[in-house]
C-alpha cells in the first residue's frame, strides 16, 4: 500500500481496492489480504486469542475488525475506533433468480438500500457475492460483464424527459442473454466463476450475490482533480482507515508512538444501507465482542474494562454531501461543503449524526496537528439527513463517536464522485488519530 504522503498513489489505490471489492465479502477479503501483506495476524473466533501488543483481524461474514495493540497497553487502555461499512445500495440476487421471456434471460433481484435507481440503467453491470456449498464451504465469486437494466427507448415513451418512473418490480429486472428461462441456471453462471475451484451448482445451498458496476475508477476535470468510482460510499472510510492502520502498525514498536497510545481499531461493518441489524452490522455485538475479548487478553477486570470503553473514541467515518452546483438551493445557505476542500465534520441537531461540541473539537485538533483542512456539513432545515453507524456505537457501548466522511456528488448513484485529495486526507488524520488519546 503506498504511503500516506501522497494524495495520487492514494486515489489509485483506493481505486484499485474498489475494483477488487464488488460485494461486501469481496471488500474484507481484498482488506485481509493487504492486511496479511503488512505481517497482521488473523484470528478465528471459535479459538481462543492470546493477549499482548501486535497486529490482528478478525473476519465475520461481509465485515472486518481489525486492531493494532501497542506495547504500553495495559488493562484499562482505550481503543481509538475507525468505523466504516462494506456494503452500498445495489440490487440483491433473489431466490429462483433465472427469469426471462420474449427471448430474454432475466435475473431475479430484489433492491438493496436505497439506491439512486435511473443511474444503474444503460450499464454493462456484474454479479459479485459469496457462493455458500451444502457442506458449509463458501466461494468468492463475481461475473465480470453479464448484465445490464436495459432503459426504453424515446419513441417508446415521448414522455420521458418530463419525468421517469421506474417500478422496482416491472422495471428493474436486468437482461443477461438470450434464450429460454427454462433451460439455463444462473447460479451455474456463478459457480463458473468462483476462482481456484470448480464447483456443482446443484450443491450451492445458499448464495449472497448483489449487482456492481464494471466500469473502471477514473481521475478526470481540468486539473484532473476528480475521481469517479463506485462504492465511494462507503468504500472510500473502509480503505482510508485501512491505510491508516497498516500505516499505524508500522511504526506501533518506535519511539513515535507514546506509551499511553491507544489500541487502535478499524471496524468495517456490513449492512449499513440497510440498517445495521445484523450479526456483522453495527447493531450487532461484533465490535463489543472484539473489544472485550482485546481487554480480556490484556487482563482487565470487568471495572478495568469499564475504564477502558469511557477512555475510548470512535470516529465514524461515512460519505457526506458536497454542495451540488445544480441544486444549491437543497443545502444548508451557510455551509456548502466542496470537493478537495477536506474531509466533513458532519453535524445534526437530533443526534442522525453522533458529533457533539467535545467531538468537534477533538476532530479539530486532529486535522490541525496533521495540517489537513476539514468542512462541516449540515442539513438544510427542510432535508432531513441519513445517518451512520456512528449514533448506533455510541448508543451500544457509551463510546464518544464524531461523524466524519468524504465529501460526494451523486451519493448512491451506481458511479459516485469525490475530489481526489479528500481521501487522502481523511487517511493522513486517521493515521494521526490511532495514536493519540482523546
Amino acid at each position: 500500500m503506498p504511503s500516506l504522503s501522497n494524495a495520487a498513489d492514494h486515489i489509485q489505490d483506493l481505486g484499485a481496492y474498489v475494483s477488487a471489492s464488488p460485494s461486501s465479502f469481496h471488500a474484507v477479503h481484498e482488506a485481509a489480504r493487504r492486511l496479511d501483506a503488512a505481517g497482521f495476524t488473523g484470528l478465528d473466533e471459535l479459538q481462543p486469542w492470546e493477549g499482548g501488543a501486535g497486529s490482528f483481524y478478525i473476519v465475520r461474514d461481509g465485515a472486518l475488525i481489525a486492531w493494532v495493540v501497542p506495547e504500553g497497553a495495559g488493562p484499562a487502555t482505550g481503543f481509538n475506533i475507525l468505523g466504516a461499512h462494506t456494503d452500498s445500495p445495489s440490487f440483491k440476487l433473489k431466490p429462483k433468480p433465472t427469469t426471462g421471456a420474449h427471448g430474454w434471460l432475466q435475473a431475479g433481484v430484489e433492491i438493496y438500500g436505497g439506491p439512486l435507481l435511473n443511474s444503474w440503467l444503460d450499464r454493462e453491470l456484474q454479479l459479485a457475492g459469496r457462493l455458500v456449498m451444502l457442506d458449509g464451504a463458501q466461494h468468492l465469486t463475481a461475473t465480470g460483464p453479464l448484465l445490464r437494466f436495459p432503459q426504453l427507448a424515446i419513441h417508446l415513451d415521448r414522455a420521458v424527459n418530463d419525468g421517469l418512473t421506474l417500478d422496482k418490480q416491472r422495471h428493474m429486472n436486468p437482461v443477461w442473454g438470450l434464450g429460454n428461462p427454462a433451460n439455463v441456471d444462473l447460479l451455474a453462471v456463478l459457480a463458473s466463476h468462483v476462482d481456484g475451484a470448480s464447483i456443482d451448482p446443484a450443491r450451492i445451498g445458499g448464495y449472497d450475490v448483489v449487482i456492481a458496476d464494471t466500469q473502471p475508477p477514473a481521475v478526470f476535470g481540468a486539473h484532473g482533480e476528480f475521481f469517479a468510482s463506485g462504492r465511494l460510499d462507503n468504500l472510500s472510510a473502509t480503505h482510508a482507515g485501512l491505510a491508516a492502520l497498516i500505516a499505524h502498525a508500522s511504526t506501533s514498536g518506535t519511539d513515535s508512538v507514546r506509551a499511553d497510545a491507544p489500541v487502535a481499531v478499524l471496524a468495517a461493518f456490513d449492512h449499513e444501507e440497510i440498517g445495521s441489524n445484523s450479526r456483522s452490522g453495527a447493531c450487532g455485538p461484533i465490535l463489543e465482542d472484539v473489544l472485550v475479548r482485546i481487554s480480556d487478553g490484556l487482563g482487565a477486570t470487568v471495572s478495568q474494562r469499564r475504564q477502558a470503553l469511557a477512555a475510548s473514541f470512535c470516529v465514524s467515518a461515512d460519505a457526506g454531501h458536497a454542495v451540488h452546483p445544480n441544486y444549491a438551493e437543497r443545502h444548508d445557505p451557510a455551509n456548502h461543503p466542496e470537493l478537495n476542500g477536506g474531509p466533513l465534520l458532519k453535524i445534526n441537531a437530533n443526534q442522525r449524526y453522533a458529533t457533539d461540541a467535545n467531538g468537534a473539537a477533538f476532530w479539530a485538533r486532529l486535522c490541525g496537528q496533521a495540517k489537513v483542512p476539514y468542512q462541516e456539513f449540515v442539513s438544510n432545515n427542510v432535508m432531513p439527513c441519513g445517518s451512520t453507524i456512528g449514533p448506533l456505537t455510541a448508543t451500544r457501548l457509551g463510546i464518544r463517536t464524531v461523524d466524519v466522511g468524504v465529501p460526494l456528488l451523486s451519493m448512491h448513484s451506481a458511479r459516485e464522485l469525490c475530489g481526489v485529495e479528500d481521501p487522502h486526507r481523511l487517511a493522513a488524520v486517521t493515521e494521526l488519530f490511532f495514536r493519540t488519546a482523546a
